[in-house]
């Protein structure tokens, strides 16, 4: 159960039943000038530049709040609509969702803003909703956006899925990868929660040696 709450919980930051975001999420589309990936070299949390405020909001850090506040409240056409021409393409030929249900326990703050050239840009935010429990659980990532003509849009995302390892990369224009980091991360949390089990039973005693 915990597993499929974790994986739960982290598709909400991915904004998708799959986890990840490809590296190289992909280059600008847009005409004139040169077009860094957005992608590239993803910063940490630390690394990212001061966060706005909620009142100066604007550009990437405005769009990834649409999208997530269209999230939240279950807007699945706003939400569509903030993804990029190619993530809904894409998505839409494999008949893939990625719009994970809505939350009215979940709450979420958008961080800081980094520039990676004239059209692509990272935001980091973080994802509050409840546990099990009824315990808040935040998780944090970091979103990828490219400007297209209808403005900034979602390319992707990066969320620490295992503490203390890098994030896991998802690419929205590619499901196929999506699909692929789905079934290892099911794999991987299956594996672990394994090993854990393992380790938390006591050792057999060995039986006495009969003379």
């Amino acid at each position: 159960m915990y597993v499929q709450r974790r994986i739960a919980a982290v598709a909400v930051l991915a904004g998708s039943v799959v986890l990840g975001i490809a590296s190289g999420c992909g280059k600008s589309q847009s005409s004139g000038g040169k077009s860094a990936p957005a992608s590239e070299g993803l910063a940490s949390q630390a690394e990212m530049p001061t966060g706005p405020s909620a009142v100066e909001l604007d550009g990437p850090a405005a769009a990834v709040r649409d999208w997530l506040e269209a999230v939240r409240t279950g807007n699945d056409e706003k939400a569509t609509a903030m993804l990029t021409t190619l993530a809904r393409e894409k998505t839409a030929a494999m008949n893939l969702s990625v719009r994970p249900p809505a939350s009215e326990t979940a709450k979420y703050e958008i961080g800081r803003v980094r520039m990676v050239g004239d059209d692509a840009a990272q935001v980091a935010a973080t994802w509050t909703d409840l546990d099990e429990e009824g315990k808040p659980q935040t998780d944090e990532a970091i979103w990828v956006l490219r400007k297209e003509p209808q403005g900034w849009r979602i390319a992707g995302v990066a969320a620490t899925v295992f503490p203390g390892e890098p994030p896991l990369k998802l690419n929205f224009e590619d499901p196929e990868d999506m699909l692929l980091k789905q079934q290892w991360l099911r794999e991987e949390y299956r594996r672990r929660a394994e090993q854990t089990q393992q380790a938390r039973k006591p050792e057999q005693p060995e039986p006495p040696i009969r003379r």
